[in-house]
Parts: C-alpha cells; structure tokens; sequence
C-alpha cells in the first residue's frame, strides 16, 4: 500500500505491543543504553517504567531529561546510539527503543501531562537566536532554571530544521507544535519573522545571548553554478513542507548525495509521485553515511541508488559521474537535479565571534565575546536532532555558570 507524505511513516506500538517490547528488556545494570544516548534520556528508566506499566512515570523520565522527546523518538538515528549498545543484541535483536519513546510521548500528549514547571525568572533575561533543536532544549533549560528566555527566529515559525527540513511523514508539525507549546508554558517568548545580524543591540539587552542558527544553507559546488535545473535539497524540503505536498513535480529527478537529507528528498518525492527518482552517493554500499531507517523507507519507496560515483561534469540537464575507485563513468540525464552534499551556516556575519569555515569556535560554548555562547550545528560536534538537544543542555548550564560567577 502506498504511503502518504502526510502520515507517519512508521507504525505506532499499541498498549499491549509496547509492554511485550519492554518485557524483553534485560533490566541491565549501569544500562549500556543510557550510556549512548546524547541527550541522557535514559532509556532504561523509562523501558523499566513501561514494563511495570508505569506510562506516566515513564513520561516523567523522559521529559525531565530531554524537552524534545516527542521529537528524538521519531528522527534519532538510534540503531547508531541507543539500540546501538543494548544488551539484547547479543541474543536477537536490540530493543524498540525509539519506538517505545514515541509511545510514552504520545501517552503524554494524548492525557494532557504536564510534567515541568517554570523557574521564577528571577535571575535575568537570556536571548537565543536561533529556534532549532539546540535553541528550543536551550530555552528550556535555562526556564526551569529560572532565566526569563527570549527566542529570535528569522522565519515566520519557529521550529528551525525540524519545520523546514524534516518530511512531515517523519516528524508531523502537529508533534513540532506541541513541543514547542510547552516550552512556551514554561514562559519562554518567541520572536518569529526576525533576523538578527548584529548582536551588539541583543548583548546591550540580555544578561547573555546565545546563538543557535544552525547550519540551514545548503551546499553547492563550482560545477554547478548558473545551472537552471539544479535546485538546493534543504530548499526542496522547506518547499514541500510549506506547501504540504502540494508542488509541481518532474518526472525524471536526480539526486547528488547519499546523507539522510538525499534519502528524505527521495523518498517525499516519490511518496508525492515523482516517477523516477535516482539518488547517486560518492561513498560506496558499506560507508553508505543515510540511517539504516530512511535508507530503507527509501528503497522501499523504489528510489533507484547508485554508490560510488562523483560528478565531474555537467552539461544542460546531464551530469557525468566518475567512479571514486574504479576506471568507470556514468551518465545520467534528469529533468531536474538536486544537490544533498551537505549544510553550512553563515556565522561570518557576526563580527562579535571568531569563527572558520562556518564553525565558531568556543570554549565551553563561551565565544571570543564572553557574553556570547553558541550550540548546535555551528559548533564542532556531531550533526543530529539528539546531539544538538545534548548541547543545548550544556550551553544552558554554561551560561548559568558563567552568570552565577558574575554575581
């Protein structure tokens, strides 16, 4: 049966599934798992809690240490990092652990829970620029801690990545919104449809100001410059997501790039009927660098991948591909051509920080100005959704201690 872009991709465990996934469960001491989450999660609390049927205090876990929860359990690439280093493994297959959080937010959602409460914002005004995942888990933090947040963001919602780059059949702006609403009851104030380009005004303002613009700009390469039927796969995204699906489509469309943003362009294109849709990766089959996860939505969806090619010209609507290893070429017509080969971010604007090649370069998350701090996509470190709630979480409790020596 074909799948719709506007649904969820995977199937949701019911009550009884969810117990059975959790009753597997080795009840590990010093749970390897919880080790490999970034985000300290903790999935074996929160396994341990639904296995005795405890949903709401499984909930409780869950949200006290990750305020995107909802989230992480739909995009975390975890056979890479929680499933990753579960016990079960060694005797048939990791536990459901993304799985299993999804349902325990859900359960939450579905009842109404509301798990955190506010700090007194008694100890000043804090901005962030930026209201991506490190942004948003930021905000919170420094909420429960007591700081009054102002969040900038330069689009009309708020949501950064996950909005306009995540396919709605795996993360549905519904679950966005919501999470977002939370952080908004703990007193957070979202600023949205503003660009900041100078940081001087913001650090007169607030106690400190940290930035969290991501790196939402796409890669492109010399070769493909002035090319009318090349298009930026980050923009193909947001355009798909702003519109619902609802876009004009070509009927042969390549694209360059095996990452999971080639595999998510791919897999909504055919999802919206594009009818021949070829991805081709310069890493070979066994460095594929896509999640197991959307590599198979995509060949489930019957995106046509070839590996080890690299693009060495282009003329019109034809890209020619030379073999990383072998003496072999490729040629490849489409009706349109879209680029995947990465994200970079655009800190030089700031004059404030010292940056290179679109990383700022921090310590501790301080910048060369002391009253500014950085997090996510725009620091050294690993690029995911569970990653960057990891450093907002470290930045917030930097800037508290930065603050609190202050005093």
């Amino acid at each position: 049966m074909k799948k719709s872009y506007l649904e969820e991709y995977e199937r949701a465990l019911t009550p009884l599934t969810v117990i059975h996934e959790a009753a597997r469960c080795l009840l590990c001491y010093d749970a390897p798992c919880s080790k490999a989450c970034p985000a300290g999660t903790d999935p074996a609390k929160f396994i341990r809690s639904v296995r005795f049927r405890n949903f709401k205090g499984a909930a409780e876990t869950i949200r006290e240490n990750n305020a995107l929860g909802s989230i992480c359990a739909r995009v975390c690439p975890t056979e890479k990092l929680c499933q990753l280093g579960c016990s079960r493994s060694g005797i048939d297959r990791p536990i459901e652990i993304g799985r299993i959080q999804r349902f325990v937010t859900d359960f939450e959602s579905s009842i109404g829970m509301k798990i955190l409460d506010p700090g007194a914002k008694n100890l000043g005004k804090i901005a962030i620029v930026g209201s991506g995942p490190s942004g948003l888990q930021a905000a919170a933090t420094l909420a429960l801690l007591g700081y009054d947040v102002t969040i900038y963001e330069k689009r009309k919602k708020p949501g950064g990545y996950l909005r306009y780059g995540i396919p709605e059949y795996r993360l549905p702006s519904n679950v966005l919104d919501l999470e977002i609403k939370r952080i908004k009851d703990l007193g957070v104030t979202f600023i949205t449809d503003c660009e900041i380009s100078d940081l001087t005004l913001l650090k007169n303002e607030y106690r400190a100001v940290l930035l969290a613009i991501g790196a939402s700009y796409g890669k492109s390469l010399p070769l493909f410059a002035n090319n009318k039927n090349v298009e930026l796969a980050v923009d193909v995204l947001a355009k798909i997501k702003e519109k619902k699906g609802k876009i004009k489509l070509k009927d042969h469309v390549l694209i360059i790039g095996g990452g999971d943003v080639a595999m998510d362009v791919a897999t909504s294109l055919k999802m919206l009927g594009c009818k021949d849709v070829t991805a081709v990766a310069r890493e070979e089959m066994k460095e594929f660098p896509a999640s197991k996860k959307e590599f198979n939505e995509t060949i489930e969806n019957d995106v046509s991948i070839i590996s080890g090619y690299t693009p060495v010209k282009i003329k019109g609507k034809t890209v020619t591909f030379k073999h990383v290893s072998l003496n072999a070429t490729l040629k490849i017509k489409a009706d349109k051509i879209i680029l995947a080969i990465g994200q970079m971010s655009k800190v030089e604007m700031f004059d404030n920080i010292t940056s290179k090649r679109g990383i700022v370069e921090v310590n501790k998350y301080q910048t060369s100005d002391e009253k500014i701090f950085a997090t996510g996509d725009i620091i050294d470190g690993e690029k995911l959704v569970v990653a960057a709630v990891k450093y907002g979480k470290e930045a917030a409790y930097a800037i508290h201690e930065y603050l609190e020596a202050k005093r």
